[in-house]
């Protein structure tokens, strides 16, 4: 026998029971399960909001099971940094938490584990065709095209109109959320 066939001979057969069928069950809803991840440029505003916004949405929904939900940054300028203060704030006025969120960067492999990378606007859009290349799978998109006023969200960053973001932010998950169900 070669090295590599030792080394799967030796791999026990799985243990049928209550643990094999849990995780089965665990895996069968993991991998039917809609994944979103949602980009900005620093992961601490626009990308969080949305995040925030859509677990909302779907926990009301009673669909929480059905989705697994997150935010990354296109840049490192933040990573680490917690969801920027007023952003919490505009979360918290609609009484959406977001504790323990920390500002990461997306990676190649986000791409290929989620189903959907909704971008904040053109900008995101571009760094993530220079960081990925094509978007061959089609699962790049922005988030305001789910409205009736496709663009960008706009950015409290340089405006500090959290209303405004908090307005885009809301329209756009409720906009994905129903393409969603209808899908």
């Amino acid at each position: 026998m070669t090295y590599l066939e030792n080394k799967i001979a030796a791999v026990p057969e799985p243990v049928e029971g209550p643990a094999s069928t849990t995780i089965k069950q665990f895996n069968d809803q993991h991998f039917n399960m809609i994944k979103i991840l949602f980009i900005c440029h620093g992961n601490i505003c626009r990308s969080p909001m949305a995040e925030f916004v859509m677990k909302h949405l779907v926990e009301e929904a009673g669909l929480s099971e059905q989705f697994e939900i997150a935010s990354a940054a296109t840049s490192t300028e933040e990573i680490g940094n917690p969801v920027y203060p007023p952003a919490r704030r505009k979360l918290a006025e609609h009484g959406i938490g977001c504790e323990g969120k920390t500002a990461r960067q997306m990676t190649r492999q986000d791409y290929v584990y989620y189903d959907y990378v909704i971008a904040m606007d053109h900008n995101n859009l571009r760094n993530l065709k220079r960081m990925f290349g094509e978007d061959t799978d089609h699962k790049i998109s922005l988030l305001m095209d789910y409205t009736h006023r496709p663009g960008d969200v706009a950015d409290p960053w340089y405006t500090g109109n959290f209303e405004a973001t908090w307005v885009d932010v809301v329209e756009g998950c409720k906009g994905l959320l129903a393409f969603l169900k209808e899908k």
